[in-house]
């Protein structure tokens, strides 16, 4: 099967010319690289040790009573989200470091919380960058059959109800990858021919995700029922807890960067064409929110600065804030989209909103860049 692509219009290059010119300026004349820095190094150090520190003091016994076990596992929770937002993020993009070998490294700590590398950069880098709110191209919204992400999805009437279990089904989203996802991924990239053009074929694919669900299981489920001398089901409550909040966060932070009611859905035309760049294309479809909180900037690896990062994904995040002075002045003077929320809060109030209007029907709309 060949693989399918969109075909972006060749018009209005003008504003991604002049971004990518005015940002490499900035690098230039700062004498900055665009890869991590010391406070991205010491990051990655804390970040890591969120996950780390808690599940070793969970197996040597220094924590050994119920509540603070529990308590151990919704910190793991907390730093099991920060890998997947702040450092394989980053290196799973090529923006790490200019050494291949480190972002590799860094980018397999994905398998530390239990998900397969290759699927991730097919979902993401290949599909949700390439074809951001493109209907049948994006996976990222890729109707699940009980929530509906599009307007062109087709609508069921418990639809209607998606705002109030959506928060349940977001929780579950690494529970799932981890039990069921990485294979059912596997089989359908196969088939679309994606495995095949990242070099991959599907039996030795497969084995890898097996392999490393063996492992995973063993030290993050198996080993902790061995070593900490509690009843088995404070473990299994513990370890649950953990995928649900780390789950819950990854899921609301992407999800308040594009399905919301300021960004736009399309679908491509007979060809799989789009009337428009895919910069200006990102711009349409992409948002960013809470950009003056410096903490929360921080801990989401800059994923709030969505726009910037779905422009430059090659720079690392902790240049977004500087980035983002000369992305919006440049998209003002083209009178190109700058969609922003003040605040996390606002954000998922028009997530909501718009899954709501989603559910019911209200939003039934689609722009079609195609002539």
């Amino acid at each position: 099967m060949s693989v399918r692509t969109i075909k972006f219009s060749d018009k209005n290059p003008e504003f991604y010319e002049v971004v990518k010119e005015r940002v490499n300026t900035y690098f230039k004349e700062n004498k900055i690289s665009k890869y991590a820095n010391f406070e991205m190094k010491l990051k990655t150090v804390l970040i890591i040790s969120l996950y780390v520190v808690p599940f070793a003091l969970m197996l040597s016994g220094i924590v050994s009573s119920l509540l603070p076990v529990i308590s151990m596992w919704v910190l793991m929770g907390f730093g099991m989200a920060g890998i997947g937002l702040s450092i394989m993020h980053d290196a799973n993009h090529g923006a790490y470091s200019n050494n291949q070998k480190v972002n590799d490294a860094l980018g397999f700590t994905l398998t530390f919380v239990g998900g397969y590398r290759l699927n991730w950069i097919i979902q993401h880098n290949v599909l949700h960058h390439s074809f951001t709110n493109v209907e049948g191209f994006d996976e990222d919204i890729h109707q699940k059959g009980v929530m509906r992400f599009s307007p062109k999805q087709q609508r069921k009437g418990f639809f209607k109800f998606q705002i109030f279990y959506a928060p349940f089904f977001y929780s579950l989203l690494t529970l799932v990858w981890y039990l069921f996802k990485d294979f059912a991924k596997l089989i359908r990239y196969n088939k679309m021919g994606l495995l095949e053009k990242q070099g991959k074929s599907f039996k030795i694919a497969l084995a890898e995700v097996i392999f490393h669900k063996i492992w995973y299981s063993l030290l993050f489920i198996v080993l902790p029922l061995t070593l900490i001398d509690l009843p088995w089901w404070v473990i299994i409550i513990g370890y649950i807890l953990m995928h649900l909040i780390c789950g819950l966060m990854l899921s609301l932070i992407f999800s308040s960067a594009h399905v919301v009611n300021e960004t736009e859905f399309y679908e491509a035309d007979q060809n799989n064409s789009l009337d428009n760049n895919w910069a200006i294309h990102q711009m349409y479809t992409t948002s960013n929110f809470a950009n003056e909180s410096k903490w929360f900037t921080w801990y989401v690896g800059g994923l709030n600065h969505q726009i910037e990062h779905h422009l430059f994904p090659h720079v690392c995040h902790v240049h977004y804030p500087a980035l983002k002075k000369i992305v919006k002045k440049t998209a003002l003077e083209f009178n190109v989209p700058y969609h922003e929320h003040k605040s996390w809060f606002a954000a998922l109030k028009s997530h909501f909103t718009l899954m709501h209007n989603l559910g019911t029907g209200k939003a039934d709309r689609i722009v079609k860049y195609s002539e």
